[in-house]
């Protein structure tokens, strides 16, 4: 009598399932494009770049910290955002200053999240894909600040 392992066949179709939201080389891709338009647009002062990858509801926060102790929640709309933009963006970053380091943290189905370390700031970008394209929903930031040793904390 001939015996059957169904230990695999199973286990390989238990797996179908979540193979079908598996991301295509193509949506990194395009998730990384969206991440430089947003940075390398700031620092090459480019309104439409930096527009191209934002969502229309995008909101940039940053928390900002005062001398006295008091903290408090900045907001910067996607409109905003580009009217800084075309007023300057990040043009005042010297030249071989302007940091960019794009590190896709984690992609599940329509969502990404993603690291931008750049000049003197991080920022934690949330991404979409809406209407088959990957936008900005949100954006969080903080400056980098140096430690009593001088050295930049992560």
């Amino acid at each position: 009598m001939k015996r059957r392992v169904w230990g695999i066949p199973i286990l390989a179709f238990m797996t179908l399932p979540s193979l079908g939201h598996a991301q295509s080389p193509a949506d990194t891709a395009a998730i990384r494009v969206t991440a430089l338009d947003y940075i390398e647009g700031w620092y090459t002062r480019d309104p439409v770049r930096i527009e191209r990858a934002l969502h229309p509801h995008v909101v940039k926060r940053y928390q900002q910290h005062f001398p006295n102790g008091q903290v408090r929640l900045t907001e910067t709309s996607g409109l905003e955002l580009v009217q800084q933009t075309r007023r300057g963006g990040g043009s005042a970053v010297p030249v071989g200053e302007g940091r960019i380091a794009v590190r896709i943290l984690d992609i599940y189905r329509d969502v990404a999240s993603v690291r931008v370390d750049a000049h003197q700031w991080i920022d934690y970008l949330h991404i979409v894909k809406h209407d088959g394209r990957w936008q900005i929903v949100n954006v969080l930031w903080e400056v980098r600040r140096t430690d009593a040793g001088g050295g930049a904390k992560p």
